[in-house]
């Protein structure tokens, strides 16, 4: 059964919520907080595998939570669970998994854990934490397995330029084509773990060094990689260092 902590500041939201999750049969509810302080404090203790998520925390925002869930080890998926549309493009960009709008509908909570299960399938056995992900069966084999309209593809690690998330979609650069999934960057990205030549370099980028064929400064202190396809790559300031270090500059 998935453990689920929920973040909202309003107690009969964070009742139905609850409420919702438990008739599902799938879903334990391990925690909750009313505010980014709680949350902080509380989620690492628990360590939920899932994280419903408001945007609006009082004077606070569930985006800066969810960024600051994203340095966690293990990354529990984040679902929000709001009363906001126009936050779902930078939502998406923080590899939220789902984005769900009050008043919640039980039959869209159950597509939710539905998806959820899916890609659970999809990355292999791992008892209960999510997103699933093998990096043993991705050495072994060399292929990425990604969930695409229904079908599972196996995508050739080596032929892999980036993975991006981009406006709720992952998308997957190769040397030929472009797939794009609805599985989440910090799934992929423990997928990968145990491949070296996959690095981040933005939160929305992970890139393989073997195809980076130029480092150009940018604005603000920030750089673009150049891959070798000419397609453009953005370093946070955030990753500079990482970049700096590995490559000697």
């Amino acid at each position: 059964m998935l453990k689920a902590f929920i973040v909202d500041d309003e107690p009969l939201a964070r009742d139905e919520l609850q409420f919702l999750l438990k008739r599902s049969k799938q879903v334990e509810v391990v925690g909750e907080a009313d505010c980014m302080e709680e949350a902080i404090k509380t989620i690492p203790a628990v360590s939920p595998d899932l994280v419903f998520l408001d945007i609006e925390l009082g004077v606070e925002s569930g985006l800066q939570l969810a960024e600051q869930l994203l340095d966690m080890d293990p990354v529990p998926t984040i679902i929000f669970a709001t009363a906001y549309d126009e936050y779902a493009l930078q939502a998406f960009d923080l590899d939220a998994f789902d984005y769900i709008l009050k008043p919640f509908d039980e039959a869209r909570i159950q597509q939710t854990l539905s998806k959820i299960k899916r890609m659970r399938f999809i990355g292999g056995k791992k008892k209960e934490a999510l997103p699933a992900s093998s990096s043993h069966s991705v050495d072994q084999t060399g292929k990425l397995a990604i969930l695409v309209e229904e079908k599972i593809l196996l995508i050739d690690i080596s032929a892999i330029l980036f993975v991006c998330s981009l406006e709720g979609k992952l998308i997957i650069k190769t040397l030929e084509n472009e797939f794009k999934t609805g599985d989440s960057l910090v799934a992929v990205e423990k997928k990968l773990s145990n491949t070296p030549s996959f690095i981040r370099v933005h939160r929305s980028y992970l890139v393989n060094i073997n195809y980076i064929a130029e480092i150009q400064p940018w604005f603000n202190a920030t750089y673009n990689l150049i891959m070798t396809d000419h397609s453009k790559v953005p370093v946070s300031r955030k990753y500079i260092k990482d970049i700096k270090m590995l490559f000697g500059f």
